[in-house]
């Protein structure tokens, strides 16, 4: 029984390592790719008089990143949202709520 359980826990934490993992590399490919785009982006503009960056420039950094900080959240489990405090105070409403339904049957 206790070699299944280490096995299980093997398991699960395998699994987070590649979980890790993947954002890592998802990070590092964002990083190389963006910046490449930005320098192609300057170096085009290196040779006209006026320097000129609209919004589409970045549109690929910007898109890509949100995708990129939803992929965080997941991996490090980051739920603004729905955090631990939230989690807790869920909790005990509806532990009140069943002591009180509980006690309406008494």
């Amino acid at each position: 029984m206790e070699d299944l359980n280490i096995l299980e826990k093997r398991k699960r934490a395998k699994k987070r390592v590649d979980e890790l993992k993947g954002f890592y590399i998802h990070l590092l490919v964002y990083l190389i790719i963006n910046t490449f785009i930005i320098v192609v982006i300057f170096m085009s503009q290196a040779d006209k008089e006026t320097f000129t960056l609209h919004w589409y420039n970045f549109s690929t950094a910007i898109f890509w990143g949100l995708g990129l900080l939803i992929h965080a959240m997941v991996t490090f489990r980051l739920n603004p949202f729905f955090g631990k405090s939230w989690e807790d105070r869920m909790i005990q409403k509806y532990m009140e709520e069943d002591r009180k339904e509980s006690e309406r049957f008494k």
